[in-house]
């Protein structure tokens, strides 16, 4: 795999180099990459470009590139880690309080009036703004829960190469993560481009061409990773949650270093957290029925778009029967020879 283009962060930067120095260097970076990358059809965005393996919108490789200029990772930091449209929602929610459970009674609960995502930022959704709004990092509580769609192969070695940080990785049936892609990313899609049709969408997502894709090559990097490092990356299955959300949880917080006690189990803190966290819970609440939330200055989602049905096997209503053979003989060829076993739905 090709080396990332050089980092600021590299160069001998005397002491008189500002902020806005740094920014200008890793914008001249990207503007020089792009032209030279391949490119594939769009989503949301008129076209993808490819970086090494990976697909990634214009303004997403520039959040990468900010990634591995000026992301300082702490020892305590927690990764949320997943493909998109993987279950990131719910289980930003399941770990947020399952960490912060003794900071916060349930009846006031931060996540009642606030997205998971404000609770749980995505790392690499803030750091190109030209405002170093980042630097807010620095001052964030102990642990810091932060998350990222960017394939394990493409973190910076700061990330990955620290074993006291903790990442937390999530899959989920690629024929449910394509139909919720689909879905979410057409709301986002600009009028003035055409209507992007699930047809499209399934064709690129086979061919690997989506955000942060391939699908298949995203979830090898993070399950090859959590078992080289058992005890830095734990990976978990959206539909087992779904399954069993009271052993993944307190799975979770064992994994975390924050681990349920016996009296918290027989209190009932365990179901709280769930029946907080649940899809009918969160769905419901006013700040994500009618709320905005704001990724950054030119990214802007409503918050009611982040639930749209969180159920297990729904693209069995809108994908064909030839459509559902083909994507399960893919994932059957990409994962059986390296041994993840994935039991379709």
């Amino acid at each position: 795999m090709a080396s990332p283009p050089p980092s600021p962060r590299s160069e001998n930067i005397s002491g008189e180099q500002n902020g806005s120095d740094l920014i200008q260097k890793t914008d001249e970076i990207h503007r020089e990459t792009l032209p030279n990358l391949p490119t594939g059809k769009g989503w949301m965005t008129e076209h993808l470009v490819q970086y090494q393996g990976f697909w990634f919108s214009p303004n997403g490789l520039k959040n990468l590139m900010w990634l591995h200029d000026h992301f300082n990772p702490r020892p305590t930091d927690i990764f949320l880690a997943s493909f998109p449209k993987a279950g990131t929602t719910w289980l930003k929610a399941l770990v947020f309080a399952t960490v912060n459970r003794t900071r916060h009674g349930f009846s006031d609960h931060p996540l009642l009036t606030n997205n998971p995502h404000v609770c749980f930022p995505f790392l690499d959704a803030y750091l190109h703004e030209k405002d170093p709004s980042f630097l807010d990092l620095d001052g964030s509580t102990t642990p810091r829960l932060l998350s990222t769609h960017i394939p394990y192969a493409l973190l910076p070695d700061s990330m990955t190469a620290n074993r006291s940080c903790r990442f937390v990785y999530i899959y989920r049936d690629p024929k449910d993560v394509l139909v919720s892609k689909w879905h979410f990313l057409s709301k986002r899609r600009p009028q003035e481009l055409p209507p992007f049709s699930l047809e499209e969408a399934f064709e690129l997502f086979c061919r690997g061409i989506s955000h942060n894709g391939p699908f298949w090559d995203h979830v090898l990097g993070y399950w090859k990773a959590s078992l080289e490092l058992p005890e830095k990356i734990l990976f978990l299955k959206y539909e087992d949650l779904k399954e069993e959300p009271f052993g993944a949880v307190k799975r979770i917080g064992e994994f975390l270093g924050f681990p349920f006690s016996l009296e918290e189990e027989r209190e009932g803190v365990v179901e709280d957290i769930v029946k907080l966290c649940s899809f009918e819970n969160l769905s419901s609440l006013e700040v994500n029925r009618t709320s905005v939330h704001k990724f950054s200055a030119d990214s802007l989602v409503d918050n009611r778009h982040f639930f749209r049905k969180g159920i297990v096997g729904d693209s069995n209503n809108y994908l064909t029967a030839e459509m559902i053979k083909r994507l399960d003989e893919i994932t059957s060829h990409k994962f059986f020879g390296p041994g993840l076993l994935f039991h379709n739905s």
